[in-house]
């Protein structure tokens, strides 16, 4: 079985039958549960959850409505079958008993970390399957089915932070392969949804660098250059400068490297290993 949550929420049971829950507020309450598999979520965080600073003088009862609603649903559906107990009432909270490998959100973050060591270890070839796994999981913006409280907002973040660094392994692991022309359509893509983040822009100029393309990777600098001006009035990073300056003497940024390629900037979630 399995708990989808990386787009509209969905449980997709062992015989392949997919469940899509339509209540929001059972959606919300099984996804701040499945954040946390198997560990008592209080219904105080629960609560906060569902109503913020403002709840009904009725949310616990609510809330209780909410877990019964979710419990018929299990059962209605067959999802918890061979005597098996999804929602467990503990005190002072509930908890889902689910496996990790269960939860698409647990085995997306199983699959970045796996990333980040394979990488760190030199194998690009693995740490490029894995993070493309990882990022394969994603079916649409999470939690999608319903309006994220405070708390799933906070998750939310996490997992954008996450996603972004998936990205980055990809093209770090990519780059260490040598496949820098195959880069450069992922990475125009990913400059259009993440135009403010200059490691995407480096990462492009100097994928076209590295495919002998050095007049358009200025013209991608002079790019970036303006729009960080233009939205935030900052100039580029000193690592971006100091590209644009190899591209614009390349002889003399070898001999300062002493006849060696200047090497790239390895991404925060490699150098994390």
């Amino acid at each position: 079985m399995r708990f989808n949550l990386m787009g509209p929420f969905e449980i997709v049971a062992e015989d392949g039958r997919v469940c899509r829950p339509v209540a929001p507020k059972v959606c919300q309450t099984l996804a701040l549960l499945l954040t946390r598999p198997n560990e008592v979520v209080t219904a105080e965080s629960l609560i906060r959850e569902l109503w913020g600073d403002r709840p009904p003088r009725s949310a616990t009862t609510t809330l209780q409505t909410y877990v019964y609603h979710a419990r018929r649903m299990f059962e209605s559906e067959r999802l918890d079958a061979h005597g098996r107990s999804l929602i467990v009432t503990t005190p002072p909270g509930y908890s889902i008993q689910v496996d990790d490998a269960e939860v698409d959100l647990r085995v997306f973050e199983r699959l970045i970390s796996a990333a980040r060591v394979q990488l760190g270890q030199g194998d690009a070839v693995s740490a490029l399957s894995s993070a493309r796994k990882a990022l394969a999981l994603w079916r649409g913006p999470a939690f999608s089915s319903f309006v994220a409280g405070d708390l799933l907002k906070g998750h939310l973040a996490h997992l954008e932070e996450l996603r972004i660094g998936a990205f980055e392994l990809v093209i770090e692991a990519e780059s260490r392969l040598g496949r820098h022309r195959e880069l450069l359509p992922e990475l125009r893509r990913l400059i259009a949804e993440y135009p403010l983040n200059e490691w995407f822009h480096q990462q492009l100029i100097g994928a076209l660098s590295a495919a002998g393309r050095r007049a358009e990777a200025l013209q991608a600098y002079q790019h970036v250059r303006r729009l960080l001006a233009d939205e935030l009035g900052l100039e580029p990073s000193v690592e971006l400068q100091r590209l644009q300056l190899r591209l614009l003497d390349p002889a003399a940024a070898l001999a300062r490297a002493g006849g060696r390629p200047v090497a790239g900037r390895v991404p925060a979630v490699a150098r994390r290993a």
